[in-house]
C-alpha cells in the first residue's frame, strides 16, 4: 500500500485510481463518478444537503461535494459514466479494501456500459481532434448525424453537451501526456488547452486541486 506522506495516480482508460490526502477543496462537481475509501477511518465529505461521515463514499456524476476536512488518508476511484453505472462499481468496491492493486484488479472485472455505435464512433472522432478545435457541427456530419440528432443522443447516454465532454476528454489527455512524462505546459497544448493556467483552471474547477501543485508529487502510472 502506499504510504500515508506519498501519493499516486494510477491512469487506465475508463477510469483512474488517486491514493493520498484529501485537499483544501470548495465545493465543486466532475463528470466522473467518484468512490473513495478510508484508509484510517471514516471520510468526512460535505454534500449540498447533508454530511458524511463514512469509511466508503460514493459521489456520483455531476453532484456538487467538498471535503469537511482536509489531510484524510484516502484512496479513491473517479470512473467514467460513459463506461460504469453507479451500481456495479458501488458493488465491486463498497467492502474493497483501499489499497491500489486491489481496485485496479476489480475495476478490470466490472461490467462497461453499451453504447451506440454512432456515439462510439463521434467519440472517436473528438479524441482525434483534441488538439484543436472541435464542433459539434463537425462531429455530426462526420457520424452522418444532424446536430440536434448528435445532442440527443450524447444527452441519453453521455449525460454532457458536446462542449463539455470535450473539455473532460482534454483534462484525461492532458493527465496521460502527464504521466508519459511530458511537462505541464507540453501536455497541456498536446491536449488542446491555451497553456498550463487555462489546464490548472480546469483541473481546480473539476476536482478541487491545483495540477501544478499536484501532478509534480505524485507516484504516476499508465494501466493498459
Amino acid at each position: 500500500m502506499v504510504q500515508r506522506w506519498q501519493g499516486a495516480l494510477w491512469l487506465a482508460r475508463d477510469y483512474c485510481l488517486f491514493a493520498g490526502l484529501s485537499g483544501h477543496t470548495g465545493v465543486h462537481a466532475h463528470y466522473a463518478h467518484q468512490a473513495m475509501l478510508g484508509r484510517d477511518g471514516p471520510l468526512r465529505v460535505a454534500l449540498t444537503d447533508q454530511r458524511l461521515s463514512a469509511p466508503f463514499v460514493l459521489i456520483e456524476s455531476l453532484q456538487p461535494h467538498a471535503f469537511a476536512e482536509a489531510n484524510q488518508p484516502l484512496v479513491a476511484v473517479y470512473a467514467e459514466p460513459l463506461a460504469f453505472d453507479v451500481p456495479p462499481l458501488r458493488a465491486a468496491l463498497a467492502q474493497a479494501p483501499a489499497e491500489l492493486e486491489v481496485l485496479a484488479a476489480r475495476m478490470a472485472q466490472v461490467e462497461r456500459k453499451v453504447l451506440d455505435p454512432r456515439v462510439e464512433q463521434a467519440l472517436h472522432a473528438l479524441d482525434r481532434r483534441l488538439q484543436g478545435k472541435v464542433e459539434a457541427a463537425g462531429l455530426a456530419r462526420e457520424v452522418s448525424l444532424s446536430l440536434s440528432q448528435l445532442q440527443r443522443l450524447f444527452g441519453a447516454q453521455v449525460g454532457l453537451s458536446v462542449r463539455r465532454l470535450v473539455l473532460w476528454r482534454r483534462l484525461r489527455l492532458a493527465l496521460r501526456l502527464a504521466l508519459d512524462g511530458a511537462p505541464l505546459t507540453a501536455a497541456a497544448h498536446g491536449a488542446g488547452f491555451a497553456d498550463s493556467a487555462h489546464l490548472s483552471r480546469t483541473v481546480r474547477a473539476m476536482f478541487g486541486i491545483r495540477a501544478d501543485h499536484s501532478l509534480r508529487h505524485l507516484q504516476l502510472r499508465l494501466l493498459e
